[in-house]
């Protein structure tokens, strides 16, 4: 008898969909714990064991991560980022930082000829998001704030290939960013960002691609200091 794939309850597919959505809309963002198997079952409404099915299948795919005695924790945004994030968990940091430098270059040439009014409004107000949580002293938090940053300038160049591979890499990067910035904030290393967004408003994309490149690699050149 030849053997037959067995499908998963709708019920299931359902929690699945509902809580990866939590993740893909970032209400429960990377690093977070999310609600525990109790709270989960009170607020769908369903059994246990179709959340621990859910919650198992979104660890299976990358997302989450079972950690006994602490919780599940949002480690990737798609199962993409997920696998991405544990293909190059243990990559060379110089490699990581000359992929970033090379896409953020390339976006960056292209946002300076792309961008829109509400490209700039955007990156406006991250910029004064990141130096507020700089100002503040929080190391996570900047650590979000500057990875969002980045994000939002290769969004600007409009190139949605090139959005989603960075987005589905943004996890790797933002670890790597994360071992860059340390957990103390000093005022007078707080790498500038705004020679970077002038000339993608100005429309310069020589300057914007060679800021862009610049970046990724001093911030692995400061760490070796």
């Amino acid at each position: 008898m030849a053997l037959t794939s067995p499908r998963r309850s709708a019920l299931a597919d359902q929690v699945i969909a509902q809580l990866r959505n939590q993740i893909t809309s970032g209400e429960w963002p990377v690093g977070s714990r999310i609600p525990t198997e109790p709270e989960l079952v009170e607020q769908l409404g369903v059994a246990r064991n179709t959340v621990r099915e859910a919650v198992r299948a979104l660890a299976h795919n990358g997302l989450l991560d079972i950690r006994q005695g602490s919780g599940t924790y949002v480690v990737a945004t798609s199962e993409l980022a997920g696998v991405m994030h544990r293909r190059f968990a243990d990559a060379d940091p110089m490699h990581v930082a000359e992929l970033r430098s090379t896409l953020e270059s390339s976006a960056a040439r292209l946002a300076a000829l792309r961008r829109t009014e509400r490209d700039m409004r955007q990156l406006d107000a991250l910029m004064a998001r990141r130096g507020a949580t700089w100002a503040a002293g929080d190391a996570e938090a900047f650590v979000a704030a500057d990875a969002t940053l980045h994000l939002a300038v290769v969004a600007a160049s409009h190139n949605d290939v090139l959005t989603e591979l960075y987005a589905d890499l943004n996890d790797v990067l933002r670890d790597c960013l994360r071992e860059d910035v340390g957990p103390e904030l000093r005022p007078e290393e707080l790498m500038d960002h705004s020679r970077l967004v002038e000339a993608i408003r100005a429309g310069d994309a020589e300057t914007a691609a060679a800021e862009a490149a610049a970046h990724a690699l001093d911030c692995l050149r400061e760490r070796a200091r």
